[in-house]
């Protein structure tokens, strides 16, 4: 059987979920002999480097992209688990990777701040220009994406369900 790599990209605002139910997708596409690469953009920007300016996260979403690009192309599935403010980041991967799936974990800026894992929101109201996706930068959600997740209400376990049935769905598996 021929291997043919695919891309999930993984998006909403920090603290969103996105990570927690990655981690969930995995174990499940795992247990169905499917391995996937994930670039997660803060352990990809300790490698990548990268300003949170435009221009720097222009820059590292390409070579994100780049990189995910190039492992779907040699038949490896990859999860971009990434919050990719603009929809330009995200309409890029999809224009280059002919197996894609969008999906928005789709969860309020009250709730992401209540959660704020990493202090995200917490140095962003601190810092006087700062550039935190929701509130000093503009996050741009999906007009239409392939999977929502209602981040506020969607265990981990049922938005990794709602995922795996829409890649059924699709052929992805």
């Amino acid at each position: 059987m021929v291997k043919r790599g695919f891309a999930i990209w993984m998006t909403g605002l920090p603290a969103s979920g996105k990570s927690t139910i990655r981690a969930r997708l995995v174990e499940e596409l795992r247990k169905r002999d499917t391995d996937v690469a994930v670039l997660e953009s803060d352990e990809l920007r300790r490698v990548l480097g990268g300003g949170y300016d435009e221009v720097g996260r222009e820059a590292f979403y390409r070579s994100m992209l780049w990189i995910g690009a190039l492992l779907t192309r040699h038949g490896v599935p990859v999860i971009f688990d990434a919050t990719a403010n603009r929809r330009a980041y995200r309409d890029a991967a999809r224009a280059e990777v002919p197996r894609f799936m969008e999906v928005f974990v789709d969860t309020p800026l009250e709730t992401c701040i209540a959660r704020d894992p990493k202090g995200i929101y917490r140095r962003g109201m601190e810092e006087a220009h700062g550039s935190v996706p929701g509130l000093q930068a503009d996050y741009e959600p999906p007009f239409s994406p392939d999977v929502r997740i209602d981040g506020a209400h969607d265990g981990p376990e049922n938005a990794a369900r709602k995922i795996v049935e829409k890649m059924e769905e699709v052929g992805f598996l």
